[in-house]
C-alpha cells in the first residue's frame, strides 16, 4: 500500500528538477500523476519515466502564468486522471540582476510565473477539493523569502508572496479538509539552479554551513509528507530544508 493510493496529484514544472523528483516519488506511492510543464518534450519524457512505476500518468503543456493555459491544461489532466486531490505549485524561473538595471519585463515575468501561476492553478482545483472535503496544496517558496539575496529582488519578492499566499489561504480552507503549506528549499542541484551565473553559485555554496548544494532526493520526501494523511496537521506551515543557509 502506498501513502498516496487513490489520489490524483498534479505537479507544475514537473518535467525537470524538483518537480520531476516529486512526480516519480508520488507515483511510487500510488498516486496518479499529472505533469503540467512548458516544455512538451521534457513533459512527455518524464511522463514515460513516471509510467514505469506502474501508475496512471498524463501530461499537459502550457504557461502557468497564462489563465487560458492553466484552465485548458488542468481540464485536460482532470479528464484523463480525475479531480485533483494534490496540487503542487512548483513551476518557476530564476534570473539575476541588480534592481537599478532590471527591465520591467524581467520583474513582471518573475512575479507572473511564481505568484500569479500559483494563484491560477490553486483557484482552478479548489472547488473539487472543497466538494470532496479533502485536498492538499503544496507551494514552492524559498529560503530566500526569509533571508533575501542581492541581485534577486524580483525572485525574493515572488517567493515571499507565495509564503503569504500560503498562510492566508490556509485560514480560508482548513475547515474544508484542505491543507495549504509551502516548502522553502535552499539551493538544490537542478537545471534551474545550474543556469545561474557561476560566480553566484560559488558565492552561495560558500555561505552554506553544510558546504554543498542539496539534491532532489533530499527535498522530495517533504512533499510526500505534506501530501499524505500523515501531514494532516501541517496548516500554513513553511518547511525549511536549506543546508543551514537560513536557520528558523
Amino acid at each position: 500500500m502506498g501513502k498516496l493510493d487513490g489520489k490524483v496529484a498534479v505537479i507544475t514544472g514537473g518535467a525537470s528538477g524538483i518537480g520531476r523528483g516529486v512526480a516519480n516519488l508520488f507515483a511510487k506511492e500510488g498516486a496518479s500523476v499529472g505533469i503540467f510543464d512548458l516544455n512538451p518534450d521534457n513533459a512527455k519524457a518524464v511522463a514515460d519515466e513516471v509510467a514505469a512505476h506502474g501508475g496512471k500518468v498524463a501530461f499537459a503543456t502550457g504557461d502557468v502564468s497564462q489563465e487560458e493555459d492553466v484552465i485548458a491544461g488542468l481540464k485536460s489532466l482532470v479528464a484523463e486522471l480525475g479531480d485533483v486531490d494534490i496540487m503542487v505549485n512548483n513551476a518557476g524561473i530564476d534570473t539575476t540582476r541588480e534592481l537599478d538595471g532590471m527591465p520591467t519585463d524581467m520583474w513582471d515575468r518573475m512575479i507572473n510565473v511564481h505568484l500569479r501561476g500559483t494563484f491560477l492553478c490553486t483557484r482552478e482545483v479548489l472547488p473539487a477539493m472543497k466538494k470532496k472535503k479533502w485536498g492538499r496544496i503544496i507551494n514552492l517558496s524559498s529560503q530566500l523569502a526569509h533571508k533575501g539575496a542581492p541581485t534577486m529582488v524580483h525572485y525574493v519578492a515572488a517567493k515571499s508572496g507565495i509564503m503569504g499566499f500560503t498562510r492566508a489561504l490556509a485560514y480560508e480552507v482548513a475547515r474544508d479538509g484542505i491543507t495549504v503549506n509551502c516548502i522553502n528549499p535552499g539551493p538544490i542541484n537542478t537545471p534551474l539552479l545550474n543556469g545561474l551565473p557561476q560566480e553566484w553559485l560559488e558565492r552561495k555554496k560558500g555561505e552554506l554551513p553544510i558546504g554543498r548544494f542539496g539534491e532532489v532526493d533530499e527535498v522530495a520526501p517533504a512533499f510526500l509528507l505534506l501530501a499524505s494523511d500523515e501531514g494532516s496537521y501541517f496548516v500554513g506551515a513553511s518547511m525549511n530544508m536549506n543546508g543551514g543557509d537560513y536557520m528558523i
